[in-house]
């Protein structure tokens, strides 16, 4: 089937969907999803994804997306961030059997995705996107489709999306705000942009920004002329938006949980951001269950604080009922517990002094309290006053924490032991360049190289110390286990085998026969005393065996009285020969 494209794309696999949840981060993912489409959104998009991060991490792609495919969950379209177009293309190549199209996002306006480069940095890099838009167009079996922000002049905005058509973009979703308009300086998207690009372009045109009610919704596509209309916000705070109704918030807290139920997120804290969205305006009551909420572990435990929540409203409910004066709404169109959107305040005018707004709005947003005339704060922030609740027993006060001397390297806490005044890092440099020991830090090249040195000193005296050696060459071995050998000194030095080794013995105790060469010759126990052979020594015996019986019928051995007595040379005789066993007599 080949590739839909344009109005036909939205007519058909989009199916003309008017009402749009936008790609948010951490927020959109499948749950929310389902419960948006129960509630008349007809088009969600994904979260926005790291293109590099979903290419090479197998379980980023597997908790962000393939955990989250679901048949109920279309049509779809899934967004990712991106610099490089092979990557890009390799990310959506992924992604691109399990939803309808893909999205490149080029609306971002937070500070990461500057230091990332991608996002709304990217729409001055008109070559860049055209080859990235160009290529998916040409490589996916989805069609491509982008989000972007506008520029302050409306002419420059119309071409940026043109270029994007031309490139291949089959969709555009178009935010009526800069890249500057962000956080509380986001004021009023400009529908006078959107409206243009819609003229310009012949490709389907979505609108997002100033979507708080359905009525916002129908007089958006009345001024613009768009194909559709997508909501991020006014959609979080109210996911029954595009049904055009503002239910009790325990209802779509309790539905949105119980889906959790049955598509848990990879993580809990997309359940309790949705708690704290949904619950905004009642929180703001309850402070003390607001810090429950944000203390609980389990999605059980966040389904009991909004059960509580909802017993504290439907008290007040029943109260106001029976006529008793309740806490003012403030500037809410409906009761804190109805779902209602969150109207961010206006940045503040300049003032006669000149000062900015932003300056403003950073000084009127500061979590820690300012300070006293003295210097000392009132109280510390949240954020120190949570770490205190979990280590009541660390000291906070910096005037009475231990002061500590700075490294005059590197100006890192020195060791107070260090041989050198230094931190760790760099007393291990300074020891390794002069080959050093610091005890303070347990640094021990100095030790080592003596010890290494002394180590090649002992080898060296082994290795040039006189060995005995064979005729043959190589020392001759000798059994650990024999000593040193016994030799009469009236002998003379002994003969050996020039082949080394022990002579084998008969098993009952008889020498065996020898080589001439080697000493005497077999003799036979029944003829009387041994003959010796006049060139050799001693026969060999088994140190092993004790003094040799004799049989008394031979008579008293012949002994040759200028030898003395006979000391024999020790050998260890071959395993399994030459050793009687005890108590063996000979014959």
């Amino acid at each position: 089937m080949p590739k839909l494209q344009g109005l036909e794309f939205w007519r058909t696999t989009l199916r003309e969907a008017r009402y749009v949840v936008a790609p948010m981060v951490d927020q959109s993912e499948l749950a929310w999803r389902l419960l948006s489409r129960r509630h008349g959104a007809q088009l969600c998009y994904t979260p926005m994804l790291h293109a590099q991060v979903f290419v090479r991490d197998a379980n980023y792609r597997r908790d962000n997306f393939y955990s989250e495919v679901c048949a109920e969950d279309r049509p779809l379209i899934t967004q990712f961030c991106a610099n490089d177009p092979e990557v890009f293309l390799k990310a959506a190549l992924l992604v691109q059997e399990h939803c309808d199209a893909i999205d490149l996002n080029l609306g971002c306006p937070q500070m990461i995705a500057k230091r990332g480069h991608y996002g709304v940095f990217l729409q001055d890099e008109w070559d860049l996107l055209e080859k990235m838009v160009k290529l998916a167009h040409e490589k996916l079996s989805v069609p491509i489709t982008c989000k972007i922000r506008v520029f302050q002049d409306v002419e420059r905005t119309v071409g940026y999306a043109q270029m994007l058509e031309k490139a291949g973009c089959q969709l555009l979703t178009v935010h009526g705000r800069t890249k500057d308009q962000r956080g509380p300086l986001t004021g009023i998207a400009d529908w006078e942009h959107i409206k243009a690009v819609r003229k310009a372009v012949n490709i389907p045109v979505f609108a997002n920004g100033n979507i708080q009610h359905l009525s916002d919704v129908e007089r958006c596509i009345e001024e613009t002329g768009v194909h559709g209309v997508m909501s991020a916000e006014g959609n979080l705070h109210n996911p029954a938006l595009f049904e055009g109704s503002s239910p009790p918030v325990w209802e779509m807290a309790e539905e949105y949980l119980e889906v959790v139920k049955e598509h848990p997120p990879s993580t809990q804290s997309f359940v309790r951001a949705h708690l704290f969205k949904l619950w905004h305006h009642t929180l703001q009551i309850h402070q003390d269950l607001r810090e429950e909420l944000g203390k609980v572990k389990s999605i059980e435990g966040m389904a009991e604080v909004s059960r509580q929540l909802r017993l504290r409203c439907q008290e007040e409910i029943a109260r106001e009922k029976e006529g008793v004066a309740v806490r003012p709404q403030g500037d809410l169109p409906f009761p804190h517990w109805r779902c209602q959107p969150y109207i961010r305040p206006p940045p503040k005018e300049l003032d006669p002094n000149g000062k900015s707004e932003c300056s403003e709005v950073r000084i009127t947003s500061q979590k820690r309290a300012l300070e006293d005339s003295d210097g000392t704060p009132d109280v510390l922030s949240k954020n120190k006053q949570k770490k205190q609740a979990r280590n009541p027993y660390k000291n906070w006060d910096p005037e009475s924490r231990p002061k500590y001397l700075m490294c005059d390297q590197c100006g890192h806490p020195k060791g107070k032991k260090c041989v050198f005044d230094m931190c760790r890092a760099c007393c291990k440099k300074k020891a390794y360049k002069d080959v050093a020991d610091c005890p303070g830090h347990d640094i021990r090249f100095k030790t080592k190289a003596d010890r290494r040195k002394a180590e090649e000193e002992e080898r060296e005296e082994r290795e040039g110390s006189p060995q005995e050696t064979d005729p043959h060459g190589g020392p001759q071995e000798t059994d650990p286990l024999d000593g040193p050998q016994e030799t009469n000194p009236l002998d003379g030095p002994q003969e050996t085998d020039p082949h080394g080794g022990p002579q084998e013995t008969d098993p009952h105790g008889g020498p065996q026969e020898t080589d001439p060469l080697d000493g005497p010759q077999e003799t036979d126990p029944l003829d009387g005393p041994q003959e010796t052979d006049p060139h050799g020594g001693p026969q060999e015996t088994d140190p092993l065996d004790g003094p040799q019986e004799t049989d008394p019928l031979d008579g008293p051995q012949e002994t040759d009285p200028l030898d003395g007595p006979q000391v024999l040379p020790r050998h260890r005789p071959q395993s399994g020969a030459g050793r009687p066993p005890r108590g063996h007599t000979s014959p």
